[in-house]
């Protein structure tokens, strides 16, 4: 089929390397404005979570120092609880895929 005076398209010819590079450059610097822009909205849209941490914040950090006190003292009970957790785990893991085969 041959293309018509209608929907040919004219030749055009192949960027130069400085255009090319030019072309990035500006595509580079409006990916770095949105970001900045998306980050400023990021911000703003997290500042009601990060206010409220900073009141968990220090019963959070005395509860983890307390905790790991107990650890480095007595580290066999830490271990048997991970081995219960990990074990808990398998087991329900096992149970979903079970009721997935039964159903």
């Amino acid at each position: 089929m041959k293309p018509s005076a209608d929907n040919a398209k004219p030749p055009t010819k192949p960027l130069s390397r400085a255009e090319r590079k030019a072309l990035l450059l500006a595509e580079l610097e409006q990916q770095r404005v949105d970001i900045l822009v998306d980050s400023d909205y990021l911000q703003q849209a997290a500042s009601p979570l990060d206010q409220s941490w900073q009141s968990f914040k220090l019963p959070l950090y005395a509860v983890g120092g307390f905790a790991a006190y107990k650890l480095a003292r007595h580290p066999g009970g830490a271990m048997a609880a991970g081995r219960k957790a990990l074990a808990g785990y398998m087991l329900f893991k096992k149970l979903k895929l079970l009721a997935k085969v039964a159903t």
